[in-house]
């Protein structure tokens, strides 16, 4: 059951950055940003339960990538990287509450940006994860 919720999640994460590709081409950055955001948050959800962990309900990417760290006992890496990208979680954790709440619209740069930190994120936790 675990894996087969972990790859739902995983091919959802997928899906919604395949979006985000479609939203930044088409020049729609505040839901290319949005779609980011959930696929991380999905992402981190997955690599959680893959170790174990049942996620806790938080709409926070920060709080769910320490508590990965956590996990898999490279805290200190995990809080690094978070403070030396904290800017970009919190761009990120507010396209979440922008979309819903607060019209907040995007520059082509800043889904720029975001894109570029999203690659590095995964490639981050893919280093202590394989």
């Amino acid at each position: 059951m675990k894996k087969e919720e972990v790859e739902r999640l995983l091919k959802r994460s997928r899906s919604f950055k395949d979006a985000a590709d479609f939203h930044f081409s088409r020049g729609d950055y505040d839901l290319t940003v949005f779609s980011l955001e959930q696929s991380l948050h999905l992402f981190f959800k997955a690599k959680l339960i893959e170790n174990g962990v049942d996620f806790p309900k938080t709409h926070s990417l920060r709080r769910l990538f320490l508590i990965l760290g956590q996990v898999i006992d490279h805290s200190v890496d995990f809080s690094e990287f978070e403070k030396s990208r904290s800017l970009e979680f919190s761009s990120l954790e507010d396209a979440y509450v922008t979309s819903r709440y607060f019209p907040r619209e995007f520059t082509k740069g800043e889904a720029e940006r975001l894109m570029k930190f999203y690659l590095e994120v995964v490639e981050f936790v893919g280093r202590f994860l394989g």
